[in-house]
């Protein structure tokens, strides 16, 4: 039962993750030091799609499964538990291709503002008067 709670709570921990590399972008335009996370989750992310190795999670949780007596699933994370399940198997180019699309506008957002507050133009409120020569009170 223990291994059972365990394992479900590695799943939970991989959907956030997926869940972060998506929509964390959104949260950096309000978070700004959520960046220093997300561009690593992202660059994950994209290189387990695109290199096509397991995330750690995957093994952990299917060894946890075994170990509480039940069968591991064949394939990966997504395949098990996204693809045919959230979304039918043959839209999973589709949904991959929404979730980088979400990824770059965030970014994109993110930078527009970044270079909006850069090229405003700052107000001058005159000399500090805390800094001016004690001499001249």
């Amino acid at each position: 039962m223990t291994y059972d709670i365990l394992a479900d709570l590695v799943v939970v921990a991989h959907l956030l993750g997926i869940a972060f590399i998506i929509f964390g972008g959104l949260l950096v335009r309000r978070r700004r030091w959520l960046l220093w996370l997300h561009v690593p989750a992202v660059i994950w992310g994209v290189t387990i799609i695109t290199i096509g190795f397991t995330c750690p999670l995957t093994p952990l949780e299917k060894y946890l499964r075994r170990l509480d007596g039940q069968p591991a699933y064949q394939g990966g994370f997504i395949d098990h538990y996204l693809a045919g399940v959230l979304y039918p198997d043959d839209l999973t180019w589709l949904v991959r291709s929404l979730a980088a699309l979400i990824v770059v506008v965030a970014y994109v957002r993110v930078c527009l503002d970044l270079h909006r507050r850069r090229s405003r133009p700052t107000v001058d409120t005159g000399p500090d008067p805390a800094s001016s020569d004690p001499g001249q009170r």
